[in-house]
């Protein structure tokens, strides 16, 4: 039988388990770094399924890298499995479908490597979407994780089903400042307001947004404000977050933010701390070739694909893609108006058409391992194209 097809037959006479393994996962949320059920679900499937699975990476309990070689010659296919949850809104990114889809491809893949060679590698990437040491996979490519893949493969639900778009490099920063407390009327000429250090910080940033690009963002919000209006606080907290097309632009970006607080702190007399809570996420490197080969397998998959401006957005997928070809492209899984982040799309990520979309995207990241183990040429192309793009970025 040819290959393909097995694959295919592979993935319709498995699909119900992992249906029900995505709903599971659905149905229990988790914070990023916090996904122990998540991460123990995925990793048991895949020891159930002969590869071998390292568990707590690089400083993440809930990371993993499941590996299955064949012990013969072949390139290394990264899938990479996200499934964190957001605070207060559950799987509303549909990360429930990118950790099972990419799990469900890498053993859906492994059925042949015994003839065709190579190795697959599934890689658990918790915090995804941030918090305090969140964006693993910047973890992994500082740790050099990244080095041993080829490529790097995953598929994110959508509202449409479109190639991989531009995103935003961004940093997550903490802002807090250290003041001293007085009664509000009785002896306020004795305080140091740490409330006017943080109004005036965000004063500045406002005055900022005049003179920064018009692809670049900085937004944020007050954590801590103070605790009642008759007390000067000596304490607030604000985060943040820095974007720019770039990371070269946005380590300037976000040394002018810190400039600012400093200088709220200067003017109210507090001190101050600043710096991210997690790793910086980088900017997307897209790997068009690689992108048309997803394309090629979603159209095939009865998917229609279109070209769009969806705006930006972040996601540490991108410093994997510093590093090897990689692919983020959307699948659709609900109606042209679906947003991600709301109640709407985490319904969606456990509906009939986002179980349809978890199983077409299993068949297309796993045809897409297929042809790039078995076409060196074609590999040969995509990786020469990064290296191009990489080399002449700015």
């Amino acid at each position: 039988m040819e290959n393909k097809q097995i694959i295919l037959d592979y993935i319709e006479n498995k699909k119900y388990q992992y249906v029900e393994l995505s709903h599971q996962i659905h149905q229990r949320p988790e914070l990023g770094n916090e996904e122990i059920f998540a991460s123990r679900t995925l990793t048991e499937i895949l020891i159930q399924n002969d590869f071998e699975v390292e568990t707590n990476i690089a400083g993440h309990a809930t990371g993993f890298i499941a590996t299955y070689d064949s012990k013969l010659p072949g390139p290394t296919i990264g899938f990479l499995a996200e499934y964190d949850a957001l605070p207060g809104l559950g799987h509303a990114c549909g990360h429930n479908i990118i950790g099972t889809a990419s799990t469900f491809a890498g053993i859906a893949l492994k059925q042949l490597l015994h003839e065709i060679g190579g190795k697959v590698v599934v890689l658990g990437c918790p915090a995804e979407e941030g918090g305090e040491n969140g964006s693993a996979k910047a973890t992994y490519v500082k740790e050099g994780i990244i080095d041993d893949l080829d490529v790097a493969l995953m598929v994110h639900p959508g509202n449409e089903t479109y190639r991989t778009i531009d995103t935003l490099a961004v940093d997550v920063l903490d802002i807090k400042f250290y003041g001293k407390s007085a009664h509000a009327s009785e002896n306020a000429d004795e305080a140091k307001n740490a409330l006017d250090a943080m109004i005036s910080y965000f004063n500045g940033v406002a005055q900022l947004r005049q003179h920064i690009k018009s692809s670049q963002r900085v937004h944020g919000v007050i954590l801590d404000g103070g605790q009642a209006a008759n007390i000067i606080p000596d304490f607030t907290h604000a985060r943040f977050y820095t974007r720019a097309t770039s990371r070269h632009e946005l380590d300037k970006l976000t040394e002018r933010v810190g400039q600012i607080a400093k200088g709220a702190a200067i003017q109210t007399g507090c001190d101050y701390k600043f710096g991210p809570i997690q790793n910086g996420v980088n900017e997307f490197i897209k790997s068009s070739k690689l992108d048309d080969l997803f394309a090629k397998y979603a159209t095939e998959m009865g998917e229609a694909v279109i070209d769009d401006d969806f705006g930006y957005g972040s996601t540490d997928t991108g410093n994997v893609s510093h590093i090897v070809p990689t692919i983020h492209p959307h699948i659709k899984i609900g109606s042209r108006n679906l947003v991600g982040h709301t109640h709407r799309f985490r319904e969606a990520a456990a509906s009939t058409h986002g179980d349809q979309a978890l199983i077409r995207g299993a068949k297309i990241l796993a045809l897409m391992g297929l042809e790039l183990i078995s076409n060196q040429a074609l590999l040969d192309e995509i990786i020469e194209q990064h290296q191009f793009i990489k080399g002449h970025k700015k």
